[in-house]
């Protein structure tokens, strides 16, 4: 009750705003001309609505909050960052607690096993799981790719076979989109799937599939139509399914593991698929040519649980490097009493914020179901930026001891740069924003 007496309260202080301009405009003509009232005027209409649609963090959020910072603090920041020194991967252990408390089932229905929470609840899990370690925030994410599509586009069949499985923890997943020749060009994928019985064959290469070989499904994005200029309209979706291992266990996919600067914890690979027979019933939908729309609705839910990961990584920078300066002592103070100190942790504070808003909000809309791309783009590449400012900064505070491996602050900075990168480039993410704005 209290969140919807918030938004009375705001909403009528903007109603009351508008008001105000009206009698502006009607009884100071002389002042004020015509054209510049009208601006207002809609000005303040469009803040109207954008407050209307505005989240409030209800009691429930904060206890959720409150609940994956301790799992969080006790779990995985004292593992964290020995596990990325040595490169090893996400402990099974801290997984299983993650699908014992519910994490990879947030957003589902509980007819799936699900929770049936909303997308800001999802958004702050991912936070502050992130706030300890960007990967473990990250295994979410592919459990939210796979099971919203088999959620939004999946038959009746699949969502009971996969759904309750992945919600409770117990199917994880790894998407295999990319291919080494197209990334963000999805419509010149090549990866084959030929039609042969009651099922397809997979041939073709994939890249960039971090966790494959820990997942027991492998999404995966096909050509089923042969012709080039079908481009992103001859594409499908298939679940093919596997064991798992800590190598690709698979007998016709095979894989590499790829070296990467960070982001450690989940190795993501190069995968070979030859001759890989998947059942029709593991075509999503059961629908060829579908996979380009399916996946373009679905990646509003990865893009979003992507940028609160950004926040939460953020978090953890700053308040690393705000807890340094107040500790770290030059010329006989603290340096947290030096200026140019303080502008820097005002900044990272007031930019961390302003992504964390820009997600929640965009969570909002999700949580509406009005389309979001638009937000989606916005609070993604937005957080990215943000992400490497706040990083950046931080190892800046810390000086020389930022660059080594004895402070996480180094961490921080390596696995920061791979937001940028992943589902969807900042560049590819301006351009989506700019093709919506200019469709409004």
């Amino acid at each position: 009750m209290t969140r919807y007496l918030k938004k009375v309260y705001i909403i009528a202080s903007c109603a009351l705003f508008v008001v105000l301009a009206f009698l502006i405009y009607n009884y100071t003509k002389p002042q004020l001309d015509k054209v510049t009232c009208n601006l207002a005027l809609r000005g303040l209409v469009l803040i109207l609505w954008g407050v209307s649609v505005m989240p409030i963090l209800t009691e429930e959020h904060e206890e959720i909050r409150r609940a994956v910072r301790k799992f969080t603090d006790e779990e995985i920041v004292p593992v964290a960052q020995e596990l990325d020194r040595h490169q090893k991967e996400i402990p099974r252990e801290i997984i299983q607690k993650m699908a014992e408390l519910g994490y990879f089932g947030l957003i589902f229905p509980p007819e799936y096993d699900g929770i049936g929470l909303d997308y800001i609840s999802m958004a702050i899990v991912a936070e502050e799981l992130s706030r300890g370690w960007l990967s473990v925030g990250s295994v979410m994410t592919r459990s939210i790719i796979t099971g919203t599509l088999v959620l939004s586009h999946g038959t009746e069949e699949q969502k009971k076979k996969f759904l309750p499985g992945i919600a409770r923890g117990e199917i994880m997943t790894a998407a295999a989109f990319t291919e080494p020749d197209s990334g963000s060009d999805t419509g010149s994928m090549k990866l084959r799937a030929i039609k042969k019985g009651n099922g397809y064959i997979l041939n073709g290469e994939k890249t960039w599939c971090t966790f494959a070989n820990r997942a027991h499904v492998l999404t995966v994005l096909a050509r089923t139509d042969p012709d080039p200029n079908k481009k992103h309209r001859g594409l499908s979706m298939f679940l093919v399914e596997k064991e798992v291992g800590d190598v690709i266990k698979h007998p016709n996919i095979s894989g590499e593991p790829i070296p990467t600067v960070g982001y450690h914890g989940m190795r993501s690979y190069s995968l070979s698929f030859d001759e890989c027979y998947v059942p029709e019933e593991n075509l999503i939908g059961m629908e060829e040519n579908k996979g380009f729309y399916q996946l373009m609705a679905t990646y509003e839910s990865a893009r979003l649980q992507t940028a609160a990961r950004a926040v939460g990584l953020a978090q953890a920078a700053f308040e690393a490097a705000l807890r340094y300066s107040k500790e770290r002592s030059q010329f006989g103070q603290p340096i947290c009493n030096f200026q140019a100190i303080r502008m820097k942790l005002s900044e990272m504070a007031s930019r961390l914020q302003a992504a964390r808003q820009l997600v929640y909000y965009a969570c909002g809309m999700k949580d509406t179901g009005k389309r979001c791309d638009l937000e989606a783009g916005m609070a993604k590449v937005f957080s990215a930026e943000m992400v490497e400012y706040v990083t950046r900064e931080a190892m800046q505070i810390f000086g020389g001891y930022g660059y080594s491996k004895e402070y996480p602050v180094e961490r921080y900075w390596r696995d920061g740069r791979v937001i940028s990168l992943f589902e969807g480039t900042s560049e590819i993410q301006h351009e989506v924003i700019a093709r919506r704005l200019l469709e409004l």
